[in-house]
């Protein structure tokens, strides 16, 4: 008679975990920052097609790292939500804490009730009429969320890279410095090597608090080249 195969609830969990963090690491990193008139959102990204920032609503974006098909999943449930949301009571009603609140729970019941969880790491971001009502949002791959401020990076090397945003980042900073210290930290700290990164290895959007309804804006190859450049 065989004997049956135990794994305790803890090694399991911690399988699950180390399987979605190695996941995850094989991303290249995701870089959010906030600037005097918005929040930035700077990938390495040379694809064209497959976007790892995307727009959730009005004046909410969405970045990610990890496997596509299963953030892709999640962003289309996401506007999904908010679309519903906004329509069946009113658009200020969709906000990013809700919104973060909603994947919090998907990811969560994900990791502890389904044998492979996502490899993914998420950061929801709102901004608001100034940039002390701005929010943002990290969820990892278990449904834990931070409140951060200011920056956050995601992927492989995010805390390399996090240091790096910590020493050059200053409130009401401009789009332009902000850009270029996000793709400083990505060049020096986003590969094993550094090396440097070009405005078409990028993709970069932002969410400008000016624009009257929808914010998110994507910043085209050329714009982004004398951006970097001023």
């Amino acid at each position: 008679m065989s004997v049956p195969f135990y794994v305790s609830p803890e090694q399991l969990m911690r399988d699950k975990a180390d399987f979605a963090r190695k996941g995850i690491a094989r991303g290249r990193s995701v870089v959010v920052v906030q600037y005097d008139d918005g929040i930035a959102f700077v990938a390495e990204n040379p694809s064209r097609a497959l976007h790892k920032i995307s727009e959730l609503y009005d004046r909410i974006g969405f970045a990610a790292v990890g496997k596509y098909n299963e953030f892709e999943s999640l962003r289309v449930a996401g506007v999904r939500l908010a679309d519903l949301r906004g329509y069946s009571y009113d658009r200020s009603d969709v906000t990013g804490r809700s919104l973060a609140n909603a994947y919090a729970q998907t990811l969560g019941t994900i990791f502890t009730e389904t044998p492979k969880p996502f490899e993914v790491e998420m950061v929801v971001a709102e901004v608001g009429a100034s940039s002390a009502d701005d929010q943002l949002y990290r969820l990892m791959f278990d449904g834990s969320v931070s409140d951060e401020h200011g920056y956050v990076a995601m992927g492989g090397s995010a805390e390399r890279i996090n240091q790096a945003l910590a020493e050059g980042w200053q409130d009401s900073m401009s789009l332009a410095a902000a850009l270029r210290l996000a793709v400083a930290a990505l060049s020096e700290f986003g590969d094993e090597e550094p090396r440097s990164l070009t405005a078409s290895q990028l993709e970069v959007a932002v969410l400008d608090r000016s624009r009257p309804r929808r914010a998110f804006v994507r910043i085209d190859t050329p714009r982004l080249t004398s951006l970097l450049e001023a």
